[in-house]
């Protein structure tokens, strides 16, 4: 600014070789001044305009640190019950657990959803800080993270029992249990399933359960016919007729049921709530051994079965929510119930990259060619 405002005389007079006399030096003086004036009136104008804009203008991320930290902060302090009032429509969240490594699956999902519709009542429970800051900051409100939870963590592929090393400094229940859950990795990131799930419960809403390892065909609400308490899917592999029962199962040779903890809906009643706080008594009763990897789906088994005489169950039909060891290897049965198929779920094997292979050879691996479709676009 101050080469503008205190421009010096030019002392140096020059001939014009086309004039016929030299120029004064008060000729070189006044368009300094002209100069100078028209400066001061454009930065003046300039300082107005910012002085009226700028509280306006958005701030690249990243630019000032201070922004970037409250926005961080803001996240950081986000609450469950504030993350699905926000984003709840008609009553009803859809709700999926992730950490970090598995950002590709949770996309490939949400896409999936995008299609159906129903994006906008997702909430994602992110398992650690990164996701829930990179899903923030590209889908403002829709991850919460419900601590305690790490800051970093050491993830696994998919089917191995651990999926993270989480610190539980903070406890919910007790000391005794935490130090317990500290060491049971995989086991300990589902055991948190059905705390969050009867919280929402608690705070009146309709909640539905996905794995990520999954895929919408097809919306899954005009399935949830009538008014049950919760509604589920089994992860048995043999065919059931197409008119199937729609009660609980019976055990098997283990002496409980193998429904799929996977995809869950359940509404706010007693019944619902019940079973969640049963799920939660059959975890704390089955702790994690290296000689006993247990995962939660058993204990959401037994807490079904030891509840089913005082809660409305619904299983729900068997061509549209197959199990991935019939979706994926009985190709006749799919071509014999083609059209009926609402939410694949790719289990009934292990591995990252054998899961990504396997929807990539079936046509449902969405990201590479669809990933703009996601509201968290294509990740890096």
């Amino acid at each position: 600014m101050s080469a503008f405002l205190h421009q010096r005389p030019l002392h140096n007079v020059q001939t014009d070789s086309y004039s016929s006399s030299p120029r004064s030096p008060n000729d070189y003086q006044k368009p300094s001044t002209i100069i100078n004036r028209t400066t001061l009136l454009l930065l003046l104008i300039l300082l107005v305009l910012l002085g009226v804009l700028f509280p306006w203008i958005s701030i690249p991320h990243g630019l000032f640190s201070t922004n970037s930290k409250l926005s961080v902060s803001k996240w950081k302090d986000y609450t469950l019950a504030e993350a699905v009032a926000s984003v709840a429509k008609n009553g009803t969240v859809i709700v999926c657990a992730v950490s970090q490594p598995y950002l590709p699956f949770l996309n490939n999902w949400l896409i999936s959803i995008v299609r159906q519709k129903h994006q906008e009542k997702v909430l994602v429970i992110a398992e650690d800080y990164a996701t829930l800051y990179m899903v923030n900051e590209k889908w403002p409100g829709h991850a919460v993270l419900v601590p305690p939870a790490p800051d970093s963590q050491t993830a696994h592929k998919f089917g191995s029992q651990v999926m993270y090393l989480e610190n539980c400094a903070d406890v919910m229940l007790s000391a005794q249990y935490y130090r317990c859950l500290r060491r049971q990795g995989f086991f300990n990131f589902t055991s948190r399933r059905p705390r969050h799930l009867l919280q929402i419960l608690e705070l009146g809403y309709n909640v539905m359960y996905n794995d990520v390892d999954m895929v919408w065909l097809a919306d899954p609400f005009p399935s949830l016919q009538g008014e049950h308490d919760v509604y589920f899917t089994d992860d048995m592999t043999a065919v059931k007729p197409l008119n199937h029962s729609h009660d609980l199962p019976p055990p098997g040779k283990k002496g409980r049921t193998y429904i799929c903890s996977c995809m869950i809906y359940l509404r706010p009643t007693t019944g619902a709530k019940l079973v969640m706080k049963k799920w939660i008594e059959e975890l704390q009763a089955q702790p994690w051994s290296k000689a006993k990897k247990s995962n939660d789906q058993p204990a959401f088994n037994w807490a079904l079965n030891k509840t089913a005489g005082q809660v409305d169950l619904y299983l729900l039909p068997q061509a549209a929510f197959p199990t991935g060891g019939l979706y994926f290897k009985n190709q006749t049965w799919v071509q014999e119930t083609k059209g009926m198929h609402v939410i694949i779920h790719n289990n009934y094997i292990t591995g990252f990259e054998k899961k990504i292979k396997r929807f990539h050879d079936f046509g449902l691996w969405l990201v590479d060619d669809h990933a703009l479709e996601s509201p968290l676009g294509r990740l890096k």
